[in-house]
């Protein structure tokens, strides 16, 4: 089988499914993972707060190239192939109009969509018709925790012609199983994918690798590998759910 998991940012892919992503690789199938968000910022000034976050992330100025330069590692622990696109993070988009940053504070990573960025929704679901081969099947997030990026993912993937799975966005999934609660209302089906112990290892392992985002949510390497066998254990694996209407 073919796969294409798509990542708003470099990490999410690793975070939320890295153990099913190598199991998938081990049995022969051609797993692919599809980072939307890893365009470089346009010239000039960062905002403050993206300042604050490359700080935070030990990054530099050159923070994307750095996170690039992880994410290819990531894949190949999980043996997987990659293709980054050019739309830039959240944090350095700038509105079309008044050049105003977008996204500049910790608040606005999860509110609604800017009305600058409605365009991007048709422009990626116009990339996936031209760049996805026929018969894969498609992991987009559901966006859980309404961080922006996951939303903009979600939006351009709906309505596409292939087969859709959703994966629960981790960490975002553990403040928010009440949206799953919703989605299993509305009548979502989910499967659970077993993850054995040397595919938590690579799971683990291809997290680790984005070293610079680790700080996001832990205070170190030691404390995500514990958070995520502790998910592994609640689980036994991970689950994808589909939408009842296609």
């Amino acid at each position: 089988m073919s796969w294409v998991y798509l990542s708003p940012h470099f990490d999410d892919v690793a975070l939320s499914c890295g153990g099913l992503v190598w199991e998938q690789a081990q049995a022969g199938n051609q797993v692919s993972l599809w980072t939307l968000c890893a365009g470089e910022p346009a010239p000039g000034e960062l905002s403050p707060f993206a300042q604050m976050l490359h700080a935070r992330w030990e990054a530099g100025v050159n923070a994307p190239v750095r996170r690039k330069q992880e994410d290819i590692l990531s894949c190949q622990i999980l043996g997987a192939s990659y293709r980054h696109f050019t739309l830039p993070d959240c944090i350095y988009r700038r509105a079309p109009i008044t050049g105003e940053f977008m996204y500049a504070s910790e608040a606005s990573l999860t509110g609604p969509l800017h009305p600058g960025d409605a365009t991007l929704i048709q422009d990626l679901h116009q990339e996936f018709g031209r760049l996805l081969p026929p018969g894969v099947t498609l992991v987009c997030p559901l966006a859980l925790g309404n961080h922006v990026d996951h939303q903009l993912t979600r939006l351009a993937v709906e309505s596409t012609n292939f087969k859709v799975y959703y994966y629960a966005d981790f960490p975002y999934i553990q403040g928010h199983k009440d949206q799953l609660s919703r989605l299993e209302a509305a009548g979502w089906s989910s499967q659970i994918f077993p993850i054995s112990s040397a595919g938590l290892h690579a799971w683990q392992d291809s997290i680790a690798a984005h070293a610079s985002q680790i700080s996001t949510f832990w205070t170190g390497e030691a404390e995500m590998r514990q958070a995520i066998e502790n998910y592994w254990l609640e689980s036994g694996g991970i689950h994808f759910w589909v939408n009842p209407a296609g």
